[in-house]
């Protein structure tokens, strides 16, 4: 946890209430999103109890499993899932528009727009793709000699929800987000990160009722219960209240089966519709406090290289979309060498990406950079005009600058510099970071803001081509600059082989005959 995050949370502590951690919103929100709250069987691994979902907040969809150890049932509630989702899917789908030829790539078509997903917290998120992996493979009612069929628009779902799982481990993904994720990105509270996991406790520290603080709002979403026992805001993402379950769930449950087995249409009904309002009791709150969220975040500006991130979601959209209507096979449980290098390679640029952007978005969270070290910004004293050396001298103007950052930075570092108007950063060295007359003192004792050290810079780029800078790529004296020790915009490493050309220690040699070894049944395998 950096230090600004430490202050703010003790900030939100003094206060009573959350304190922002951004400035701007740094994930997209969609228009429309599709929100889905689970519910999964206590002691039964990704066994679904019920399901709220919809892009509707006045009429969700509401599914329910009345006997949530039947197959069938089970069945007819993925069959449910798949008609609230997949018509989602294909309108998204059906939608294009023509990107540009460029140097690199031809003119090609890419979906419009993407379905954004929002589940209320990570174990929600992670139930998506538990969801997914034991759905994908499901043998269909087409099939004659499946023991068990489903319907078959079920491992169709089963493919969506595992790319909108896989997309959602890439930093800065929006197709499939958690609401606590998006909330704790932009406010900070005084609580510990795995209670603000707790999506009721966390809105009671960011927006409280009238009269309350943060701390006592959130105390009664995660422990207060009514006359009956029952939490006021239940958990629902996807694990319930024990109490819950021990108390109400379980004799309504009887109830069903108990019909169920003496063949009575009026009673089994009766019981089914008292199971199905017991299980909506538990989702409504949730589902209300994820709209809520929405609510919250809309109400912050758009950080600038959002949509540039949601360009690449619709991407990977419709990447997924082809495969699935060129007929190729589900997903695989587990990636080949080169893929699996390929992912993390992606994920990591795509960290490194998002880290630069949010800083260069947001002044709070280069605040955070420049604390750490990792950008400096001051004030321009001397411009000195120098050329580097050879054949033909390039302008490589020396800049030094009065500042009262620490830049973590030797002679010879790298530095980034964003310049209006520019397609990349302007890029520079470090040339010398020294202590300025009279540094040694604290702050208060020297006047505020005095600087406290100078950094000499040259910049090495983005003046053109001419022996002469182009017109304002330089800073004039007096001018406030900000540089930062990171790129702006992060390279992936170098390509990888193809996969028959991997070396043994990955599976080959290459053109060897490998047995195809299956996985290991386990738990997930099953529902």
């Amino acid at each position: 946890m950096s230090v600004m995050s430490v202050l703010a949370r003790a900030e939100a502590v003094a206060r009573g209430r959350a304190v922002p951690a951004a400035t701007v919103r740094h994930r997209w929100v969609a228009p429309r999103p599709l929100v889905f709250v689970p519910l999964t069987t206590a002691g039964e691994a990704g066994a679904p109890l019920g399901a709220m979902i919809g892009t509707d907040r006045a009429e969700p969809t509401v599914l329910v499993v009345p006997q949530p150890l039947d197959r069938t049932l089970r069945f007819d509630f993925f069959a449910g899932l798949a008609a609230a989702v997949l018509p989602v899917v294909e309108e998204y789908a059906d939608a294009v528009e023509t990107e540009p030829a460029t140097r690199n790539r031809e003119e090609t078509e890419v979906c419009s727009d993407a379905p954004q997903v929002i589940v209320p917290n990570g174990a929600a998120l992670e139930y998506v793709r538990l969801l997914g992996r034991s759905t994908r493979y499901l043998r269909t009612v087409e099939d004659p000699d499946a023991p068990h069929p489903v319907p078959v628009p079920v491992p169709l779902l089963g493919r969506w929800l595992t790319h909108w799982a896989e997309r959602a481990r890439t930093p800065g993904s929006a197709l499939l987000v958690a609401m606590t994720d998006l909330l704790t990105r932009h406010w900070a509270t005084g609580q510990s990160a795995m209670e603000d996991q707790h999506l009721g406790g966390l809105l009671g520290w960011i927006d409280p009722p009238q009269g309350w603080d943060g701390a006592a709002a959130a105390a009664r979403a995660q422990t207060g219960r009514d006359r009956d026992g029952l939490l006021f805001s239940p958990p629902a993402g996807p694990a319930t209240d024990p109490v819950f379950d021990n108390r109400v769930l379980a004799p309504a449950l009887e109830r069903y089966d108990a019909a169920k087995a003496a063949g009575a249409t009026g009673p089994l009904r009766v019981a089914e519709a008292d199971v199905r309002r017991l299980v909506a009791s538990q989702l409504q709150p949730t589902w209300d406090d994820v709209w809520h969220g929405v609510d919250l975040l809309r109400a912050l500006p758009e950080g600038a290289h959002v949509a540039e991130r949601w360009k690449r979601d619709r991407w990977s959209f419709t990447g997924h979309r082809d495969r699935v209507r060129a007929g190729e096979p589900p997903q695989p449980k587990r990636d080949d060498a080169v893929t699996a290098a390929q992912k993390l390679a992606g994920r990591e640029t795509a960290q490194a990406r998002l880290l630069a952007q949010e800083a260069l978005d947001d002044p709070l969270v280069m605040a955070g950079r420049r604390l750490a070290g990792e950008a400096f910004a001051g004030t321009v004293l001397a411009v000195e005009m120098t050329y580097s050396e050879g054949r033909r001298p390039m302008p490589r103007p020396l800049l030094t600058l009065a500042t009262s950052d620490i830049p973590q930075a030797e002679p010879g570092t790298k530095a980034y510099r964003a310049v209006p108007d520019a397609k990349s950063a302007q890029t520079a060295e470090v040339v010398s970071v020294a202590e300025a007359p009279g540094s040694g003192v604290l702050p208060a004792q020297r006047g505020g803001d005095e600087p406290g050290r100078t950094v000499v810079v040259r910049l090495t780029g983005g003046m053109g081509t001419g022996k002469v800078p182009r017109e304002g790529s330089v800073p004039e004296v007096g001018e406030q600059v900000l540089f930062t020790l990171f790129a702006h915009e992060p390279r992936s490493g170098p390509a990888l082989p193809d996969p028959e050309e991997t070396p043994w220690t990955h599976g080959g040699p290459p053109g060897a005959a490998v047995a195809d070894v299956p996985d290991t049944v386990t738990a997930e395998d099953f529902l």
